[in-house]
């Protein structure tokens, strides 16, 4: 069997993931997407050669590939290349383009039911601004891509809304001048964010931090949260809105002890997560990835 790992760089996810696939008696392959060359179905991926400036031989045909790409374009069109050429991928592109952007998501949730803040969107600041207005403050506006909790805003007045949506209008590209408000949630100093593979959710944890946004790429620390049935239940239920895979799931607790889910993640981190949990993640991931492959051959 033959299974590619599509990767920006190696980190220490994607360390695990290659010997929790060694451990399972499989060799997965390094997919450098700086050097992937794709065409339409029918050509063979290349690889650029390590000086970079001529092919090296092609690659695959792979049973499945990983993506774990840190760019979302670059996961998106190169998961859409593969799966067009008849490999799999996980997680596959439909999910990949839903989870990649934060109004698709929102939804995709908001379709199939599952419990999730207020949105506005407005594509002008004056608009924008009524929004927040009607929402009431604080609330928090986030660009549409992105992940780590980066360019995200919470915006307590009106005065700070009329400066952020000024400087997003001067300095933003295109996306930036789409404004996507979410009503802000008061967290109880952390937030939850569940792993849900193949239908399962295998482990949460919570993510303390004093500070409003709670990445734990941030700083916020990771502990144990037990998988309640409630948890149990929303977790699956957003994983099955945008298309199921390998998925983490970020849920609010609301002052009134309502669950919603703010995000989905489609390339999940989870180094900080399986020591407090005692779940062997990363072997999770690639059993499910192997199942996969073995489907697609029946």
């Amino acid at each position: 069997m033959r299974v590619g790992i599509l990767c920006s760089r190696i980190r220490v996810e994607e360390k695990l993931l290659f010997q929790a696939f060694r451990d399972r008696g499989v060799e997965a392959e390094r997919i450098d997407d700086e050097a992937i060359l794709l065409g339409l179905p029918g050509t063979p991926p290349l690889l650029l050669a390590e000086e970079g400036n001529s092919l090296s031989t092609e690659t695959g045909p792979y049973d499945v590939v990983l993506i774990r790409s840190l760019s979302h374009s670059r996961a998106l069109y190169a998961s859409q290349m593969l799966s067009a050429s008849g490999m799999p991928t996980v997680n596959a592109p439909e999910v990949i383009a839903v989870c990649g952007d934060k109004l698709q998501t929102s939804l995709a949730l908001a379709c199939r039911g599952v419990p999730t803040p207020t949105i506005r969107v407005a594509f002008s600041p004056e608009a924008a601004l009524v929004a927040m207005e009607e929402l009431g403050y604080p609330v928090v506006l986030k660009p549409l891509n992105g992940s780590w909790g980066r360019l995200q805003a919470k915006i307590n007045d009106r005065d700070a809304a009329e400066a952020i949506l000024e400087h997003k209008q001067t300095l933003g590209g295109y996306t930036h001048s789409i404004f996507y408000i979410q009503e802000y949630i008061p967290k109880p100093g952390r937030d939850i964010r569940s792993f849900v593979v193949g239908g399962e959710t295998i482990a949460a944890i919570y993510r303390t931090s004093s500070h409003w946004i709670t990445n734990t790429a941030r700083g916020a620390q990771a502990s144990h949260c037990p998988i309640t049935p409630e948890i149990d239940a929303i977790s699956r239920a957003a994983a099955e809105a945008v298309g199921g895979g390998v998925l983490a799931v970020d849920i609010l607790e609301a002052p009134d002890g309502r669950l919603l889910v703010s995000e989905v993640n489609h390339t999940p981190e989870f180094r900080n997560s399986i020591a407090p949990t005692g779940v062997d993640i990363p072997g999770r991931i690639a059993e499910y990835v192997l199942e996969v492959a073995m489907k697609s051959e029946r």
